[in-house]
């Protein structure tokens, strides 16, 4: 279980810069409004970093959101299941997770890699170079997706092995 925690360690530190940069974009939004309306001023860069925003809050807010349980289930069948058969279920899905996130994130790397190796910045005159910067999101997003898919695959295999009478699932 120390290996569970300290993933979910991470998925929560990397949650918490994802919900730090919703605000930064909600500031960022409201004062590049401002000045596009107050000031007729617009920079390409305000509105390109916006964008680079979305990406930490979609790609870490994946797992973060699937740590919560806030992620779509079926509660109502879910609900009515034993322990073990939830701890079997879970167990299930979080292998699935594990699988899919960090195949996406191994193809996700070679994407983000050739960005880096391009030099990939911004097509617009004033807009933001390293764009490589913003696609390395989508890797570590999957990968912590992955991580977190691990977790659950532990939790619930945990749960399976403990005797009848010890046995608890995470809501």
């Amino acid at each position: 279980m120390a290996l569970v925690t300290r993933i979910e360690g991470l998925v929560e530190a990397l949650g918490c810069m994802a919900r730090a940069c919703v605000l930064l974009l909600v500031l960022l939004v409201s004062f590049d409004v401002l000045m596009r309306y107050l000031f007729d001023l617009s920079p390409i860069a305000l509105q390109e970093l916006e964008w680079y925003l979305i990406s930490p809050i979609a790609l870490l807010g994946i797992a973060y959101t699937l740590k919560h349980r806030q992620d779509v289930r079926v509660d109502f069948l879910y609900e009515k299941f034993s322990v073990k058969t939830k701890a079997a279920v879970d167990l299930f899905s979080g292998i699935a997770t594990a699988a899919i996130g960090f195949y996406i994130a191994h193809l996700a790397f070679k994407y983000t890699m050739q960005s880096y190796r391009m030099g990939e910045g911004s097509p617009d005159p004033g807009g933001l170079p390293y764009r490589f910067l913003v696609k390395a999101f989508l890797p570590l997003g999957f990968g912590l997706f992955g991580l977190q898919g691990v977790a659950d695959s532990l939790r619930a295999s945990c749960v399976l092995l403990q005797p009848a009478s010890a046995r608890e699932v995470r809501p």
